[in-house]
């Protein structure tokens, strides 16, 4: 019989009794000197740049599929593995990975909540020896539903029926702090800043459904609505995308390259 799917979000206690099944790849998106110390059992290490891409002065586009397959490919993921993924920083790397992993046609997909901080400070059993995945063949089919581009949302900009989030922080969103060309928002999005989405009392994992549900539903980012998220380059805004995928929310999209690529473009709005 096969193994029920995984849900979208993982809690360690649920992970652990499934450490050690094959058809399982664990993958630590953060930094490689804290996976030398410490990891989950069994979870192989990314390097996050490996699966990012940049175009001067864009940063955090979506590589090509060729280039993906193999990274993909090296971590022992293929069509038949379920990918849970953590990192160290709150889920931003992490979020990053399934982001591109479903923009990659693969939707077996889930996040540990509160990634390393719940599973270490919880006291889970931790490894320090360096995971060699077995060989596999990741083969790429481009899905083009998780990503929006710079045209997408130009040509959704004025309807009633279109949500963006800004995860960047409250400076980058008004402009005080500014990573391009011109500082500021994408008109008519709403600055939810990515960590607010996270318990900082209960080691970072997601607040509440319906705590978030309210509090996104303020800000008029309802779920029958399409939504964008959007940061500095889709880094932050890949926890706000998943977070949006937990909470129900199933007309989601990320903008890779996000203000990196509108900041700095010459043609596109800006408040």
């Amino acid at each position: 019989m096969p193994e029920a799917p995984l849900p979208l979000l993982i809690e360690p206690e649920a992970l652990e009794p499934l450490l050690g099944r094959e058809d399982l790849r664990i993958v630590d998106v953060g930094k490689a000197t804290t996976y030398r110390k410490v990891h989950v059992p069994g979870a192989v290490h990314l390097d996050y740049h490996r699966i990012v891409a940049a175009q001067n002065p864009v940063d955090g586009l979506l590589p090509e599929p060729a280039e993906l397959e193999p990274v993909f490919s090296d971590l022992g993921i293929d069509d038949r593995t379920s990918v849970i993924a953590y990192d160290d920083e709150g889920g931003g790397n992490a979020a990053r990975l399934l982001w591109t992993l479903e923009s990659m046609g693969h939707s077996a997909c889930t996040l540990l909540n509160g990634g390393l901080h719940a599973w270490a400070n919880e006291r889970f059993p931790l490894d320090n020896r360096p995971e060699a995945p077995p060989s596999a063949r990741f083969g790429a089919v481009p899905n083009p539903g998780p990503v929006a581009d710079a045209d997408h949302i130009l040509n959704h900009l004025d309807e009633e029926a279109f949500a963006m989030i800004d995860a960047r922080s409250s400076d980058e969103y008004t402009g005080a702090r500014r990573y391009a060309r011109r500082g500021g928002h994408i008109p008519g999005a709403v600055n939810f800043e990515w960590t607010l989405g996270m318990d900082r009392e209960r080691n970072l994992r997601m607040k509440p459904v319906e705590e978030l549900i309210g509090r996104l539903g303020e800000l008029g980012v309802t779920p029958e609505k399409q939504v964008i998220t959007y940061c500095q380059t889709h880094h932050r805004s890949s926890y706000s995308y998943w977070m949006l995928r937990v909470l129900g929310y199933r007309n989601v999209k990320g903008y890779p390259g996000s203000w990196s690529e509108w900041g700095n473009r010459p043609d596109t709005p800006v408040e």
